[in-house]
C-alpha cells in the first residue's frame, strides 16, 4: 500500500519547493502525492437569488481557472517521474482544507511551502503554517 503525501500547492517558488519536497520523499518510499490547491472563499449569509445564481457561476469559472492555471501545468511535469499524482481542488479555509484532504485520503504527511509573510492579519488570525502545525492529524513538513 502506497502512502500519501498531501501537498498545499498554488504555483508560488514557495509551493514549488514544497512540491519539490513531496517528490523526494516519495520517490524514497513509493508514495503517492496529492497536490492539494484550495480557493478561499468567504460565505456570506445575506445574499439575494440573484447574488446567489451569479456567485455560483463565478465559483465554477474559478475552479475551471485554477485546474488549468495551476494543477493542470504541475501534473504534466510530474507525469514522467514514476509517482501516482492526483489533485484535490476545493473552496474554504485553507488550513482547514488542507486537514480534511489529509483526514480523507489517510495521508502520512501534509507538506507545503513558508511564505514568510507576517503582516498584521497573519498575526491576528494565525497562519497556514501555524494553524496546520497545531491541528493536522499528521505530521505537517514546512519548506523554507
Amino acid at each position: 500500500m502506497s502512502q500519501k503525501i498531501v501537498v498545499g500547492y498554488d504555483g508560488s517558488s514557495d509551493s514549488d519547493k514544497a512540491l519539490a519536497f513531496a517528490v523526494k520523499q516519495a520517490k524514497a518510499g513509493s508514495n503517492a502525492i496529492i497536490i492539494a490547491h484550495v480557493l478561499e472563499w468567504s460565505p456570506y449569509s445575506f445574499l439575494t437569488p440573484q447574488e446567489i445564481e451569479e456567485r455560483s457561476k463565478r465559483r465554477k469559472e474559478e475552479l475551471k481557472r485554477a485546474e488549468e492555471a495551476v494543477l493542470t501545468p504541475v501534473v504534466k511535469k510530474l507525469s514522467d517521474s514514476g509517482l501516482t499524482v492526483t489533485t484535490a481542488l476545493k473552496y474554504g479555509n485553507i488550513a482547514e482544507v488542507l486537514i480534511d484532504i489529509a483526514k480523507a485520503e489517510n495521508a502520512e504527511m501534509v507538506v507545503i511551502g513558508r511564505t514568510g509573510h507576517s503582516g498584521l492579519s497573519t498575526r491576528i488570525f494565525g497562519s497556514v503554517a501555524g494553524t496546520l502545525a497545531q491541528a493536522a492529524p499528521v505530521p505537517v513538513v514546512i519548506v523554507p
